[in-house]
């Protein structure tokens, strides 16, 4: 799931990332829970995700540039890949699976 703000005092995009511990897969421990994506090079060091027990899910948020449209996917346990079925939009890799897409929010035009 993917929940939007545009910070206007610093003009940028706010995206939290969340992933639901229902949606990871089954055989997977969830020892690690990473966001990569064109926002950090696919580093799967770089965005590490923590465990919120109170919406059972794994969160990361980022301050992205408004408007700009970023490929990402989750990383766990250092081997299982997962989308996000939430996205904007998914583009395909050519190597079998989609990678999924944010847009970062902007500017509503009446604020």
């Amino acid at each position: 799931m993917l929940i939007k703000q545009y910070v206007k005092s610093r003009n940028v995009g706010k995206v939290t990332f969340e992933l639901p511990a229902a949606e990871l897969p089954e055989e997977a421990q969830a020892e690690s829970v990473v966001l990569v994506g064109e926002f950090n090079d696919w580093d799967p060091a770089a965005t590490p995700m923590t465990y919120s027990k109170k919406k059972k899910a794994f969160r990361a948020s980022l301050e992205l540039e408004p408007g700009q449209a970023y490929q990402f996917r989750y990383f766990v346990d250092n081997k299982y890949w997962c989308n996000d079925w939430q996205a904007d939009a998914y583009v395909p890799t050519g190597m079998g699976h989609d990678n999924c897409v944010v847009v970062a929010p902007v500017a509503s035009e009446d604020g």
